[in-house]
């Protein structure tokens, strides 16, 4: 727990409105800190999820969910086999 974490929390805070994402932001720092919230709020850890599962727990925050899966996979805070049967947290890859 780093002392700039409250300051993530309230840069977090403030893409939402109303339960909902704003915008997916553009600036990889912030959509990164944007990912871990999604991650840590909307996924449990030890739990195998489908595709339609992380979908529609996605859906609840913002209409494209495709992205911000695909973003979740791509920083590895998701992970899923080759075939995408299946997705899990992962470690991201800067940690």
């Amino acid at each position: 727990m780093s002392h700039t974490e409250p300051r993530s929390s309230h840069q977090v805070a403030a893409l939402f409105s109303g339960g909902r994402l704003t915008a997916i932001p553009r600036k990889a720092a912030r959509r990164e800190q944007l990912l871990v919230h999604l991650a840590q709020t909307l996924f449990e850890r030890d739990r195998v999820y489908t595709e339609r599962e992380v979908n529609d727990a996605l859906l609840t925050v913002h209409e494209d969910c495709s992205a911000l899966r695909r973003y979740l996979v791509v920083a590895g805070l998701l992970e899923r086999p080759r075939d995408g049967s299946s997705y899990r947290l992962g470690t991201p890859s800067h940690a």
